[in-house]
């Protein structure tokens, strides 16, 4: 495998259909909204989306949800643990930091991919690994309205001799919404950890299937759906142009007042001199 050494920036336009994509917690688990009343959905979240996705594909991955994970380990420093030749460099305050990135950055695709932190309580060795792969918040290309509904939950929790009253809450979704996020592959970085070629096609692959095995009552299967992927590759290390020139060549703008589906949205792309762009439809 070949340590990539092209410069690689993406963007993904993604809609909404009656859902949450991403709720804030410290505001009632409402759909997320910027001071604009645009729509976001968090790096972190995305992130998540696209670990859940390597794993599907096979990968391992360090930093797994407690309701994704594939191995019996309940904690990143339990995981870490696992490998021997981490677990005896944990404990030693003059082990080499970068000979532990490098053991952890091969063994792991999100590790190399977005980089990590292994600072664990008692552990005498703290290491800090910058990934290659960065991500931005995605953001609705229009102000966002978000539906609130009651619901009620009319059974028991625990056993009881009479009926509980019915326990009242609110659940919020996006009616439509077009967001898009933007991110790019930093080759300096690539070469630290060891990000190549073919983790970068895996990437790829996870943006074009991003909500494939993601269905939850807040995002029902087909709710939540990718329909372009950009797919920008500079012919050298540095780029010929700067990522957020290349960002800018996007635009998504809606048709009509009240668009209803990604039927009333232009996409227009620009081209760069002496950059291809792929053009990939979401799956």
């Amino acid at each position: 495998m070949s340590i990539l050494d092209r410069k690689i920036d993406f963007a993904v336009v993604l809609s909404v259909t009656k859902a949450n994509p991403n709720g804030d917690p410290l505001n009632g688990n409402r759909p997320r909204q910027n001071y604009d009343g645009h729509g976001e959905i968090s790096d972190v979240a995305i992130k998540r989306k696209i670990r859940n996705r390597f794993q599907d594909m096979g990968e391992s991955v360090f930093v797994q949800s407690d309701d994704r994970k594939s191995d019996e380990y309940k904690s990143l420093k339990e995981r870490a643990d696992s490998k021997e030749e981490l677990a005896k460099m944990l404990k030693d305050k003059k082990a080499s930091e970068d000979v532990f990135a490098s053991i952890a950055c091969k063994e792991w695709i999100d590790v190399r991919s977005f980089g990590q932190v292994f600072a664990f309580k008692g552990s005498n060795l703290s290491v800090g690994v910058r990934g290659p792969v960065s991500i931005q918040t995605a953001t609705s290309v229009d102000p966002i309205d978000i539906t609130s509904i009651q619901i009620t939950k009319s059974v028991n929790s625990v056993t009881s001799e009479t009926r509980s009253s019915d326990t009242m809450g609110m659940k919020h979704r996006v009616d439509f919404g077009v967001y898009v996020f933007k991110g790019s592959i930093n080759t300096q970085l690539a070469e630290k950890t060891g990000f190549t070629h073919e983790d970068a096609e895996k990437l790829k692959e996870t943006l074009l299937t991003l909500f494939e095995n993601n269905s939850s009552s807040a995002r029902p299967d087909g709710s939540m759906e990718v329909h372009k992927v950009y797919w920008w590759e500079h012919n050298s290390k540095l780029g010929q142009h700067s990522s957020a020139k290349v960002h800018r060549s996007l635009k998504v703008e809606s048709n009509t007042e009240t668009p209803k589906s990604m039927d009333d949205y232009t996409i227009e792309l620009t081209n760069l001199e002496g950059l291809k762009v792929d053009t990939l439809d979401g799956q």
